[in-house]
């Protein structure tokens, strides 16, 4: 048996002990091969920024990182993707849709920017049939209360589409990282369905904070407890019984492809927190079945 033969035994053999069919991952990565190849770029270059190299553990081409997926049981999946300028958002939720429409178990995401025209773009997507949005405000480089953005976040909040937003201030700061910027927003659309990745790291009190106040605010777990994120930003201790508390707003997220490590490895990381298997069904399974309300998944 091969390396990913027995990696992928290893991950069905955690889910199997739960009692779940598989697994559901909020946090993935697909993207157009010269996007993601730009990405993999920065994170090999992130070492200098973080004082730990990145290497990507599964830069393998398209079809083998979805026969990957497949192989651990990875039943639902998004294929996570964001603009860093104006004008490349229309074209990457074109492309989303088409990779979607082509892959089973991808919930069909989009994107947006504070852009002329974004209300528009939006909308046709959520009118197409799109289930999730990223919103990525460190590498976009905006404000999520730009004004060119309210009309967009007013319209998700409506439609109660989730947001996976990329708010925390890791692995490096931007301009409009951190807990204050979100705060604003919320405070306008208290409805919206924001699922804060990496649990806001490294403001992970703040962004647990916010999920408490807001019944819609989720946190995905995506690199958060793992050996590596814990030599960068751990997560205090103290702040385990409020994971407990919001079992139901916590949901799976990996990174996958890229991640420095191997994929059971998050998995394990929230086994060893030790809240519980109930906790960790809702966390793996049963909050994102829920939250996109998928009847194959009931």
């Amino acid at each position: 048996m091969g390396s990913s033969e027995r990696e992928a035994e290893d991950v069905r053999a955690f889910w199997e002990r739960l009692g779940t069919p598989g697994l559901v991952d909020v946090h993935t990565h697909f993207m157009p091969d010269r996007v993601l190849r730009k990405v993999w770029a920065y994170f090999d270059a992130v070492g200098p920024l973080t004082g730990v190299e990145w290497p990507i553990t599964y830069r393998e081409e398209e079809d083998r990182r979805v026969a990957l997926l497949r192989d651990f049981g990875v039943l639902r999946f998004t294929s996570m993707l964001y603009p860093h300028k104006p004008g490349m958002a229309q074209w990457l939720n074109a492309w989303a849709a088409r990779f979607a429409e082509r892959v089973a178990g991808c919930l069909r995401t989009a994107t947006l920017f504070p852009e002329e025209g974004v209300q528009r773009y939006v909308r046709e997507a959520v009118e197409s049939g799109a289930r999730v949005f990223k919103a990525h405000v460190q590498v976009g480089a905006y404000d999520p209360n730009d004004p060119l953005l309210d009309g967009a976040w007013g319209l998700l909040a409506e439609a109660g589409v989730p947001i996976v937003i990329h708010c925390g201030s890791g692995p490096a700061p931007g301009r409009h990282t951190g807990p204050e910027p979100v705060a604003r927003l919320l405070a306008r659309h208290p409805r919206l369905r924001l699922v804060v990745a990496h649990m806001g790291m490294p403001e992970y009190a703040d962004f647990i904070g916010l999920a408490e106040r807001y019944g819609e605010v989720r946190l995905d777990t995506t690199m958060a407890f793992t050996d590596f994120s814990e030599r960068l930003a751990p997560f205090p201790a103290g702040e385990r019984g409020r994971l407990l508390e919001l079992g139901d707003r916590i949901l799976l997220g990996s990174d996958f492809p890229n991640i420095p490590y191997g994929y059971l490895h998050q998995l394990e990381a929230l086994e060893r927190l030790g809240l519980g298997e109930e906790w960790l069904r809702a966390v793996c399974y049963g909050n994102g079945a829920r939250l996109f309300a998928d009847p194959a998944l009931s």
